[in-house]
């Protein structure tokens, strides 16, 4: 047996047990892949994929036990090659950060512009996508480090660091009647005003959507809601055209920017939350990662605490 054939079956897994697909993420052919796996199989005395046909229809039960042994095999692989390349070349590398666009565009770019300083040599992208999304390309290491809202801390192969709370604020044109509300109303803004009128906001699995969704319920109310988005500067594109009240994290409001609209901070009903970074368990972490965990976390960690949390 051999490393090649552990990424074959790794890959058919991840790509929902295509071979065509898997062997065209690891630029091979389909019936290389297909001869490497049998050959594993054969090898192990196991059969590994349920098979209909010609066609992969699953893992078996043995199957099962197996990937999770190659995960680990190759997971210890991975922080090898990282090993040495932070002994070879410690401040050169390639960074991949997940991120929902909210970070991307309200968070990141200060700690990104520190990062990228003092770390030239690193090539960083950016990977968007919603939380679950993020989550899933944390564990199969098509990311480094990702930053979300939700769904990070629920994940029992990950260990998340707290990054920064926030609230939701409410944000509409200054034709709109709670415009005119004074400050002391503002602060006491209820439930039942805002529900009298249309709202755009995020999407569910975005910004604590899913908690201005319970808010609503716990009190029995059902709010118009006549537009989603993932983007808050889409919601506040919407808004401007007095369309409807928006609801959107409070770190996407700008004075200066959004100066044509008025904002009411609506915690007090919402709640606070935290955006946590994230990182796979049992990751290596290289040097230049860690002072980017260490850039954007609110909690001070060790490396050597960083390490233990990971293994």
């Amino acid at each position: 047996m051999n490393l090649q054939q552990f990424r074959f079956v790794r890959e058919t897994i991840r790509q929902n047990f295509n071979l065509t697909e898997a062997a065209r993420q690891l630029y091979s052919s389909q019936p290389g892949v297909s001869k490497a796996i049998i050959e594993l199989e054969d090898e192990l005395g196991i059969t590994i994929f349920e098979r209909h046909g010609k066609r992969l229809r699953g893992l078996t039960e043995a199957g099962q036990q197996v990937s999770v042994i190659i995960d680990d095999i190759m997971r210890q692989v991975d922080n090898l090659q990282r090993l040495s390349d932070d002994l070879a070349e410690n401040d050169e590398g390639s960074l991949i950060i997940g991120c929902t666009h909210a970070q991307a565009r309200y968070f990141l770019p200060k700690f990104l512009i520190e990062f990228t300083k003092k770390f030239p040599k690193v090539r960083v992208s950016l990977s968007e996508g919603d939380p679950p999304q993020l989550a899933n390309r944390l564990l199969h290491d098509e990311i480094d480090i990702a930053f979300a809202t939700e769904t990070l801390s629920q994940v029992s192969d990950i260990v998340t660091l707290d990054c920064y709370e926030w609230e939701h604020v409410l944000v509409m044109s200054s034709e709109h009647p709670l415009s005119q509300l004074t400050t002391s109303q503002a602060k006491n803004i209820s439930l039942e005003q805002i529900q009298q009128y249309p709202l755009i906001t995020y999407d569910r699995a975005f910004s604590g959507r899913t908690t201005i969704d319970r808010v609503f319920a716990e009190h029995g109310l059902v709010p118009d809601i006549i537009l989603e988005a993932v983007d808050a500067d889409v919601i506040k594109t919407y808004v401007n055209l007095n369309m409807g009240l928006g609801i959107i994290a409070g770190m996407a409001f700008d004075p200066g920017r959004d100066a044509a609209l008025i904002q009411i901070p609506v915690g007090h009903l919402f709640g606070r939350h935290t955006t946590r970074l994230g990182l796979r368990k049992g990751v290596f972490v290289r040097d230049y990662l860690y002072e980017f965990v260490t850039m954007c976390s609110s909690q001070k960690i060790s490396r050597h605490a960083l390490d233990d949390m990971l293994a």
